[in-house]
């Protein structure tokens, strides 16, 4: 849950009545202010202290509550009466409403089921930053200081402990919301874009903010025409019915027109003017922008407390079938993989309500962790989907890179405090069930030379060729019960040089194939014993000859 603040985004005063008639406008279009039909338990009360939840995109950080003004904006150029430029209120710097439309137009691109709108993200973008402070942003997009929230320390805000050593909020003990969408740093790193094309991944960018939102807002099966998605997804965002109805309100501002002003001449909300929020230099943020310590009361559409004279809709109350109580296992099997193939087994989750019984269209994101290369189809680790009518949802397939090892997959209510369903998945190394030796031709060497042909080696799984198989090849004794690694014949060499005669880490190629690196015999004539062992048992011996020398000089002396 967000803190509250009375903070006046726009010029002029409007009064109490005014604000309750908006409020009531908006409450009879039938977009926000009535019970969600899988967020109804978790609905926050202005005033109340916030929830520990990093779950939500901005960690619940404080954002600007001040509702738009009740004349309708006018595009440039329909009213006689209207200057070209509008005014300050209801335009949007010039480069913060490119970046917003072209997040439209990329993820309609490439997720046009979503249907995201760009007035959504200049709602959002009003709400948490004034449109990046007024459009004080570069040529490139980027603000010139860092926008930041709060200290989500836990005292009256979220307590969110540092996640990016303070690399984007400098703060290496707790997380700050960051940049003009606020995004905390976890999530920023999960679904951070590079929206201007200029290989970074900023938070304090417009470009790559407001793509990296869109995303966001976009995640699983979304549809933003729908409005219980739209306010889904806005919940995600910050999980408070009053943020739902703030954003909501400035979304059908902009959506009846608005029109570009130049950067840097937009309204700069209360605290951004240093590039700090509500709240972001102290736990207990003062009302006002003088620093009063005793706030007076002033007429404004700021949400109080239900039952406490305020215009505002007094939080719904939460209904038992529509409150999501958690996520549980849904009868998911062993996940267990080869390296480089599918698992077949995939997770499912099931969600219930307070009552014990099932849930339907509950957002669940699904998270891949660890010291893994595993993700899901198409490279990714993390994956959103809603419940179906039988309350359960199914992850996308997952699939084994090749890093071996234990890893773990989160399954966790999108945007809510809830416990996560947590499962460990194991990654084994390629297997193979035969292993042999391409060539046939006797490998011989001189006493001190080195062997002339090298040993290549084929491993096959089924008559398959087996990429990735793991070999460990030994010169070995002769001993057939129990044979150890040789301490004379031939040999390898290191990196260093240095005589070795146990190679490990040898791996087959794309084509099941293994060329061994070159040998050497010492002075020791005989007959020896190369040992090529596969991860998974199987084994090949092969035979070296090094000759004694009187014989290799019989051979290479000619007949008189």
């Amino acid at each position: 849950m967000a803190a509250q603040f009375g903070r006046r985004l726009r010029k002029g005063a409007t009064t109490t009545a005014v604000a309750a008639v908006a409020v009531a406008a908006l409450s009879a279009s039938g977009a926000p202010g009535t019970p969600l039909t899988d967020d109804g338990g978790d609905q926050p009360t202005a005033g109340t202290a916030p929830a520990s939840d990093g779950t939500a995109a901005t960690g619940n950080s404080p954002y600007y509550t001040d509702l738009p003004p009740l004349n309708t904006p006018e595009r440039p150029g329909t009213s006689a009466e209207s200057p070209v430029t509008g005014s300050t209120e209801s335009g949007i710097p010039a480069s913060v409403l490119a970046a917003y439309k072209k997040a439209e137009r990329t993820i309609a691109d490439s997720d046009a089921a979503c249907r995201l709108p760009w007035q959504l993200l200049a709602a959002i973008g009003k709400v948490e930053s004034g449109q990046a402070r007024g459009g004080r942003v570069d040529a490139d997009g980027t603000t010139f200081s860092p926008i930041l929230g709060p200290v989500l320390d836990g005292r009256g805000f979220a307590l969110i402990e540092d996640t990016d050593n303070g690399a984007y909020d400098g703060d290496s003990t707790h997380d700050r919301a960051v940049g003009p969408m606020q995004f905390i740093p976890s999530t920023w790193a999960t679904w951070g874009q590079d929206g201007n094309g200029d290989g970074r991944k900023d938070p304090n960018n417009i470009y790559d903010a407001a793509l990296a939102a869109g995303r966001y807002l976009c995640a699983g099966s979304r549809d933003l025409s729908v409005d219980a998605d739209l306010d889904r997804a806005v919940l995600s965002y910050n999980h408070s019915d009053t943020y739902l109805r703030t954003v909501r309100s400035w979304f059908e501002y902009y959506k009846r027109g608005t029109h570009e002003i130049p950067d840097g001449t937009g309204t700069v909300p209360p605290d951004l003017g240093g590039g700090t929020k509500p709240g972001a230099g102290s736990p207990s943020p003062s009302p006002s922008p003088s620093g009063s310590t005793t706030p007076k009361p002033t007429p404004s559409p700021t949400p109080t407390k239900p039952g406490s004279g305020s215009t505002t809709p007094a939080e719904p109350t939460p209904v038992p079938s529509q409150t999501l109580a958690g996520v549980e296992d849904a009868g998911t099997g062993t996940l267990t993989a080869t390296a480089g193939d599918a698992f077949a087994e995939r997770i499912k989750v099931r969600a219930r309500n307070t009552l014990g019984t099932t849930l339907a269209r509950v957002s669940v994101t699904f998270t891949v962790t660890g010291d893994t290369d595993a993700a899901f189809a198409g490279g990714k680790k993390t994956a959103t989907l809603l419940t179906g009518a039988d309350g359960t949802v199914t992850a996308p397939a997952l699939q084994a890179g090749a890093t071996t090892g234990e890893f773990t997959v989160k399954a966790v209510a999108t945007g809510r405090s809830l416990p996560a369903v947590t499962y460990t998945a194991t990654v084994t190394a390629r297997q193979a069930d035969a292993i042999v030796r391409t060539g046939d031709t006797a490998l011989v060497a001189a006493p001190g030379a080195e062997f002339t042909d090298t040993v290549e080696v084929r491993a096959t799984f089924r008559d398959e060729a087996a990429a990735g198989v793991a070999v460990t090849a030994t010169l070995i004794t002769d001993d057939d019960t129990d044979p150890v690694e040789n301490d004379r014949g031939p040999y390898f060499k290191d990196a260093e040089g240095e005589t070795v005669r146990t190679l490990t880490d040898l791996r087959t190629g794309a084509d099941g194939t293994l060329t061994l690196p070159k040998i050497y015999a010492d002075g020791t004539a005989g007959t020896y014993r190369l040992r090529l062992t596969t991860e998974g048992g199987v084994t090949l011996v092969i035979e070296l000859e090094v000759e004694d020398s009187q014989a290799s000089e019989a051979q290479e002396t000619p007949a008189a």
